[in-house]
């Protein structure tokens, strides 16, 4: 038994068939779904992009951290944890050694 989308045979005939309605040809036909499908993704990243901007900006007026000053914030602590011991290591060391 075919499964939805493999290709079957009656798949292609109600394909063939709505392309012959409009009176396309599958090429005409193939170029118009593939820039539907490129206008939809483009949408679709914008309104995610617009939606992030908006999250950002809550969490900016409520004074909320955000993931990336959270990250900044953990590499400026980790780099000044390193500073502190490569002081006390010199600190500690023999004079002369």
């Amino acid at each position: 038994m075919d499964e939805p989308g493999n290709g079957s045979q009656p798949e292609r005939d109600v394909l063939e068939r709505i392309v012959a309605l409009l009176g396309l040809r599958v090429d005409e036909a193939r170029s118009l779904f593939d820039e539907a499908t490129t206008r939809w993704r483009g949408d679709a990243l914008r309104v995610g992009e617009g939606t992030r901007r908006r999250l950002h900006d809550v969490a900016r007026e409520l004074g909320l951290v955000t993931r990336d000053e959270w990250d900044e914030l953990e590499l400026r602590i980790a780099q000044l944890e390193h500073r502190l011991r490569l002081l006390e290591d010199s600190a500690s060391a023999p004079p002369g050694g």
